[in-house]
């Protein structure tokens, strides 16, 4: 019995492949039995690589280093200008036993712009397109994926949502709508540098590593990504793979000055945007759960919107490897993950009580909402693309919804993955 449910992450891998191609825009064509066989084998050596393999861990734990001096810097200037809500020194003594407080807007969020800041700098300076060109290349060697769709993968694992599409935006007119698609998916299956380094500050007391395994799971996840949007929106006969320009790519900035305060204001925006949807969202649900409230008790407690989501998610949760116990909890937060924000279900996984996940199921859970895709997030890709290519927009906005069910079932991939790696 221990050995199937370690190695129960296979059916869960199946199963959202089949849904894919279940709901596949042409299910008589696909990319071909190697092709597939070959992204779900770079999959499984991503895993291993950066969980199993030490030395590489150790490499990968590295940034969190980085991302520890960052953290410190930024806790400097937001104390400077919030005082103690920001993290200064409290003015006043805690009574026995309290906590100093911790101000999510005032002492995390501003981890959002100073990593805007400091990623749109390492972008002008050539760094972070040094990188995004070295992934690019590996994805075409490797997959066999198509210029921009290689820069695409590249730029995800770095830029966000909105960024993403800026990379790129040479080519939305020319890209087969396969491709257009394999962009979408790759902007929702993942999440951006300033994402990741807020996500694991807020994981980091219950997931230890936090920012490596953010990074190992947005790596494994494109791949993930590519194979669930070729199945979902195959190549037609006709199509030819897009090549890209020696020209360099869209996002641009005039100085170094110029993109920190560009940086900043994008990550000022995210911030903002930040606040605006966790204040909604909490008081959408709260509303929610209070006319679930009226109905009749089941099992001795109210319905809530975090219940129904558990007892709907549960069987794909067990099936990506949650152990059955722990899978309506699982369930409620992936569901909240989908239909609400990322952000929001990794605060509820901070705050779940001890016990309510194990430690594999912790990391299952963590690499299955590692992505952007909530509902939110389609409205603004699609209006991204509309803006960046008018002809496209109606077919991006087409595809909005698909991209979403693409985003998720990848990252649910990624989590099955690291389930089949991670040992109890």
């Amino acid at each position: 019995m221990e050995l199937f449910d370690q190695l129960r992450g296979m059916i869960g891998i199946a199963v959202l492949i089949g849904i894919a191609w279940a709901i596949s825009e042409n299910r008589t064509r696909h990319p071909g039995w190697r092709w597939l066989l070959g992204a779900l084998a770079l999959q499984g050596l991503l895993a291993v690589l950066i969980v199993r393999v030490p030395i590489v861990w150790q490499a990968v734990g590295l940034v969190n280093n980085a991302v520890s001096a960052v953290e410190a810097a930024t806790l400097k200037g937001s104390s400077y200008m919030f005082g103690y809500l920001g993290g200064a020194e409290l003015p006043f003594a805690l009574k026995e036993g309290a906590q100093p407080p911790l101000v999510i807007a005032f002492q995390i969020l501003p981890l959002v712009i100073v990593f805007s800041a400091l990623s749109a700098l390492l972008w002008h300076w050539g760094v972070l397109r040094w990188l995004v060109n070295g992934l690019s290349f590996l994805l075409r060697r490797s997959l066999g994926v198509s210029g921009p769709v290689g820069l695409a993968g590249g730029a995800a694992l770095f830029l966000g949502v909105v960024e993403t599409p800026l990379v790129t935006r040479a080519y939305f007119a020319r890209v087969s709508r396969s491709e257009l698609f394999q962009l979408m998916v790759l902007a929702m299956a993942t999440i951006s540098g300033a994402l990741l380094v807020l996500y694991a500050t807020t994981l980091r007391a219950v997931v230890p590593d936090a920012v490596g395994h953010m990074i190992a799971a947005s790596l494994v996840s494109i791949p993930a990504a590519l194979l669930i949007a070729r199945l979902m929106v195959p190549a037609s006969a006709d199509d030819s793979a897009t090549e890209i320009d020696k020209e360099d790519p869209g996002l641009r900035y005039e100085s170094s000055i110029d993109a920190i305060v560009k940086g900043t204001m994008d990550g000022m925006q995210l911030f903002l945007s930040v606040i605006a949807v966790i204040i909604t969202v909490f008081a959408l649900v709260a509303l929610v759960d209070g006319m679930l409230a009226a109905l009749p008790l089941i099992d001795g407690a109210p319905l809530s919107l975090k219940r129904l989501l558990g007892w709907a998610l549960a069987p794909l949760m067990w099936l990506l490897g949650v152990p059955w116990g722990e899978a309506q909890a699982a369930g409620g937060l992936m569901g909240t993950k989908a239909v609400l924000n990322e952000y929001v279900a990794y605060l509820e996984l901070a705050a779940l009580p001890d016990g309510a996940l194990g430690p594999r199921a912790t990391l299952i859970v963590t690499y299955a909402l590692c992505g952007v895709a909530n509902l939110a997030s389609v409205g603004l890709l699609v209006s991204t693309i509309g803006t960046l290519c008018p002809e496209r927009r109606a077919e991006a906005a087409g595809m909005g919804m698909k991209s979403w069910i693409a985003g998720n079932l990848a990252s649910g991939m990624t989590g099955a993955w690291i389930g089949l790696v991670t040992f109890a």
